[in-house]
Parts: C-alpha cells; sequence; structure tokens
C-alpha cells in the first residue's frame, strides 16, 4: 500500500470512530447523547417567543337576537377548521335581561385575528386584551425530568439483565421499572401539553349586548322591580319596629319612673 492510500485509509478510521462526536456527517443522529443534544442547544438556544403560551380575550358588542346565530357560526367555523387547526373548549349562553354567550377555542397563531374578525362582522369590539405566560423553566424543567428517567430507566434495565441477579432483587427492580415508565409516561404527557399551549393559541369571545341596549333593560328592570321593592321596604319596617318596641316600651317605663321620682324628691 503507498504512503498516501495509508494516510487516506487512516484519516477515513479515525472519521468513522469519531463520529458520534465530531461534525463528520451533516445529519443529527437519533441515537446521540443527551450531553450533545443539550449542548446544542446551548450553542443554539431557541428563541423566547417559543416558549410563550399566548391567550386572548375579546368582547363583542353584537344586538340580542344576533348574539345566538353568530355564537353558532362560529362555533361552526371552529369544528370546520375554517382558521386552521381549532379545538372547542367551552360554550355558554345566558339569556333574560342581560343577555350573554362565552365561546372559548384554542386555535393555530394564524388564525386568531381571523376569528376576531370574523366575530366582529357587522358589530363592535367593546374591548380586547392578550397576555402571555412563559414556559421556558417549564419546559427546561420538564425535559431534565425526562432525562433523568430515561438514564435511572436505562441503568436499572442494565442490572435487570445481569445474570448474578437474585429473584428478589429481580422483583425490586421490576417494581422500580414501572414506577419509572409510569412516571415517565405522566411527563410525557406534561410536556405534550406545554408544548401544545406553545403551538396553539387560547382565544375567548364573550359576546354582549351594546351599552345602550343594556342601559334600556336596566331601567325596564328596575320598573318591574318596584313592586317587590316596595313590597320588601315595607316588610323591612315592619320588622324593625317589632324589634324595637319593646326597647321603646322599656325606655318609656324608665323615663315615667325617673320622673316621679325626681317629682318626690322636690317635694321633699
Amino acid at each position: 500500500m503507498s504512503p498516501a492510500a495509508g494516510r487516506a485509509w487512516a484519516i477515513m478510521v479515525s472519521c468513522m470512530l469519531l463520529l458520534p462526536l465530531t461534525a463528520c456527517s451533516n445529519k443529527t443522529g437519533a441515537g446521540s447523547s443527551p450531553e450533545l443534544a443539550q449542548a446544542r442547544m446551548a450553542t443554539n438556544p431557541a428563541p423566547q417567543s417559543a416558549f410563550l403560551a399566548y391567550e386572548h380575550e375579546v368582547q363583542v358588542e353584537i344586538p340580542a337576537d344576533e348574539m345566538a346565530p353568530r355564537l353558532q357560526a362560529l362555533q361552526a367555523d371552529c369544528q370546520q377548521a375554517k382558521f386552521g387547526d381549532c379545538t372547542v373548549l367551552g360554550v355558554s349562553q345566558s339569556g333574560g335581561d342581560y343577555p350573554r354567550a362565552s365561546l372559548k377555542v384554542r386555535i393555530a397563531p394564524t388564525g386568531v385575528e381571523s376569528m376576531i374578525r370574523s366575530a366582529g362582522e357587522g358589530a363592535k369590539i367593546g374591548s380586547r386584551s392578550t397576555h402571555a405566560e412563559d414556559l421556558a423553566e417549564v419546559v427546561a424543567d420538564n425535559r431534565l425530568q425526562q432525562s433523568r428517567l430515561q438514564k435511572e430507566h436505562a441503568r436499572l434495565t442494565e442490572f435487570q439483565q445481569r445474570k448474578d441477579i437474585s429473584v428478589s432483587d429481580m422483583i425490586a427492580l421490576s417494581r422500580q421499572l414501572s414506577e419509572i415508565e409510569a412516571q415517565a409516561e405522566a411527563v410525557e404527557r406534561a410536556g405534550a401539553q406545554q408544548q401544545r399551549r406553545i403551538d396553539t393559541q387560547l382565544l375567548t369571545i364573550e359576546l354582549a349586548t351594546p351599552g345602550g341596549q343594556q342601559g334600556r333593560s336596566e331601567i325596564a328592570q328596575s320598573v318591574r322591580d318596584f313592586g317587590a321593592i316596595l313590597t320588601t321596604s315595607i316588610a323591612w319596617l315592619i320588622r324593625a319596629t317589632a324589634a324595637l318596641l319593646p326597647v321603646a316600651a322599656l325606655l318609656a317605663l324608665l323615663v315615667f319612673v325617673w320622673r316621679r321620682w325626681r317629682r318626690r324628691k322636690r317635694s321633699r
């Protein structure tokens, strides 16, 4: 073998031996160690916005007769994924003199503004608020916990495969492995929920009647409540009189006794 061929063969063998730790391959292997993954995250940190869970609250002023159809239309748009991935989390509606309706959905970020415009079409957006919760620390803790459980599971599995292990130790290891697997599943579910809160956004749409309509409803309700309020006030006066009557009688008796005592004292 020529010297040039020998050097080429040595370089090839070195690259194969150092493949998991160097950049000999442009692909990130699925079996890379957690330490390498953490090193990559440290050198290339994810943007802060990637760990924010956004929540929006919007109030739409709409006439009472249009409230129910608008609520049904918004719910149908979400279920049909008209604005992207969307899941209905809650629907509520109340009638009476102050009708209100509410729709809570978890929707893809790209569909938030479209759904708000659809809710406010032909109506008025009374108020709107947006806030975000930073889940960076929670996500990091979840990943560390997953890594720790994976290492413990791998270590116990190695012990379980030993041939000199006793039956009692085998039973104890099986119990510990079951507990670790249950913890790992719970942590994985929590991580999936956190990622869902990051990938989607919570949107709450409140439908209410306009201020003028609410004012007229309040006046009408006050007129209807006039008789009940008057009856309640009279009943309260009767109860108060009944409660104070014994006290008034006692005070009158004391005043009568005191005056007679004064008269007797003066006559002497």
